[in-house]
């Protein structure tokens, strides 16, 4: 009986739902993360307005992805976890946190202001720890065997505190890409020059970090200055700059959805690289995806059930999108 290798398979599929998790709840922890800038009540209901029908269902793909990776690379699942643990617990907590003040600010009247509060905070403390775990992943982990030996807080490194404040910029540009697309006058311009600030924060990070991965990396460094991968891979390097360039015009016109896509091309590129630079490694250094996964049996048996809710998620989420689109207004909300 033939054997079909599902690995790449769930590779794609777990990729996208990563990045899919980084679009579409990146730019509402970005909003989350503006809100705090607003100066008065009815901008912050605008604000507020622009996300609500969607940002919970934006945190499906986080579930689908955890639960895909426990499922499809068990030995990952078991290395990565203990391994982050605590900025995983971190932004659960901050998630969880924001969810209830979301909800409290419409009902809680008497305590708006901590509420506001409590949902920037939230949203940035969510974003900086989703930060820390790229860079600690990024950078990898002291394995013994099939173990991680570690501690849960050696994934603090000068390198994975930067990446969390690059994700917090980078958060902070897919919200403002947002707000631009979906609100006009006064706050669409505070949202473009907010996005100008937080793009120059992203270009500075994606410089930085791209010089500071190969030196802390031979591994990546091998992968992307050795001949002739040189060659091969430089579109894009090309591709980021020219990214970067739409972006910025597109902040500085009046395009509204240039914006908005310019952000996440950026965030895709950026995404690309990090997968070329790692690629076949789910742990870097240890263990290929090959290695991490689980039985074909397994995998099989998990491809039917996700034939059947992947489509499911697909559609419900492009119908909240296509359901809830054009401009938002203060005084037509969720509540």
């Amino acid at each position: 009986m033939m054997i079909i290798d599902f690995v790449p398979l769930w590779t794609v599929l777990l990729a996208a739902a990563v990045f899919f998790y980084v679009l579409l709840d990146g730019f509402d922890l970005g909003v989350g993360m503006l809100y705090g800038l607003a100066p008065d009540t009815k901008t912050r209901n605008l604000i507020m307005n622009s996300i609500a029908p969607i940002w919970d269902g934006n945190e499906t793909w986080l579930v689908f992805g955890g639960l895909g990776l426990l499922a499809a690379f068990p030995l990952a699942f078991a290395i990565i976890i203990p391994a982050v643990y605590f900025p995983i617990l971190v932004m659960l907590l901050a998630l969880a946190f924001r969810g209830v003040a979301f909800e409290f600010r419409f009902r809680d009247a008497a305590h708006v202001t901590f509420w506001d509060h409590a949902f920037c905070y939230g949203s940035m403390i969510a974003t900086f720890a989703q930060g820390v775990v790229l860079g600690a992943f990024i950078q990898g982990f002291k394995v013994d065997g099939r173990h991680f030996v570690g501690s849960s807080f050696d994934c603090f490194t000068w390198f994975s505190v930067f990446t969390g404040v690059a994700l917090v910029f980078g958060y902070g540009l897919l919200g403002a890409g947002w707000l631009i697309l979906k609100t006009e006058g006064g706050l669409q311009q505070t949202a473009r020059r907010q996005g100008r600030w937080c793009f120059l924060g992203v270009l500075a990070a994606i410089v930085i970090v791209t010089l500071w991965t190969p030196l802390m990396d031979a591994d990546i460094a091998h992968r992307w200055f050795s001949w002739p991968n040189m060659a091969y891979l430089s579109p894009i390097p090309v591709i980021t700059i020219l990214l970067a360039v739409f972006e910025w015009r597109m902040l500085n016109n009046n395009s509204e959805i240039g914006s908005f896509i310019g952000g996440v091309g950026l965030f895709f590129i950026s995404y690309i690289g990090i997968g070329i630079s790692l690629f076949p490694m789910i742990i870097p250094h240890q263990y290929t995806l090959w290695q991490a996964a689980s039985p074909p049996e397994t995998q099989t048996f998990l491809i039917v059930g996700t034939m059947f809710l992947l489509p499911v998620i697909l559609m419900y989420t492009a119908w909240s999108y296509w359901v809830f689109r054009g401009k938002v207004r203060a005084d037509v909300g969720y509540h």
